[in-house]
């Protein structure tokens, strides 16, 4: 698994030796950041970007290799947490990138001065994990008013959204689907 594009483009990651996390595949992430790139202004340019769900931080680090301004990963299983810290050293992102060990739909605040304008979720399948993580990020403000979020589910599932967020779109890659909301 590499970085898709921009000042890392091409640098490999560190993944799972077997099946305990579910990387997003390279194509997936080239398809959704080439859809970021074509909005106004283009994301993730200057953004700040929180990967929940964190997995080996591929999302995330894919955003910091196209100009992120930061990154906040949270992740609560400890292996997961050993590979995005590696993959953080990697790409040389320790300056700008925050791992923290929290479950998802209990995240308690964001760090100081941390509101994300873009965020990418990517749960377990088929377990309701979008729907209460979003619930529990919009409750303790790590979304900024406006906020895009990219949440990734089981192409079979019709998750049913937190109020606050409205749906702008939904794409089907593989098994999988993604769906693209805004904060309210």
């Amino acid at each position: 698994m590499r970085i898709v594009a921009g000042r890392n483009k091409g640098r490999v990651l560190a993944t799972p030796e077997d099946r305990s996390v579910r990387p997003s595949a390279d194509r997936l992430r080239e398809a959704v950041f080439s859809m970021l790139g074509a909005r106004v202004p283009p994301l993730p340019q200057d953004a700040r970007v929180l990967d929940v769900f964190a997995g080996t931080g591929a999302m995330g680090l894919e955003a910091l290799s196209r100009g992120a301004a930061r990154v906040v990963l949270i992740e609560k299983d400890g292996a997961a947490l050993r590979l995005i810290a590696e993959n953080v050293k990697r790409l040389r992102g320790e300056g700008t990138c925050s791992v923290l060990g929290r479950d998802a739909t209990a995240p308690g605040k964001p760090p100081p001065g941390f509101t994300a304008d873009l965020a990418f979720l990517d749960p377990p399948y088929a377990k309701g994990l979008n729907e209460a993580a979003l619930a529990a990020l919009l409750r303790e403000g790590w979304l900024a008013p406006g906020a895009l979020v990219v949440a990734e589910h089981d192409g079979r599932e019709d998750p049913v959204w937190p109020a606050g967020f409205t749906v702008e779109d939904r794409r089907r890659y593989g098994k999988g689907a993604v769906t693209f909301l805004v904060r309210d």
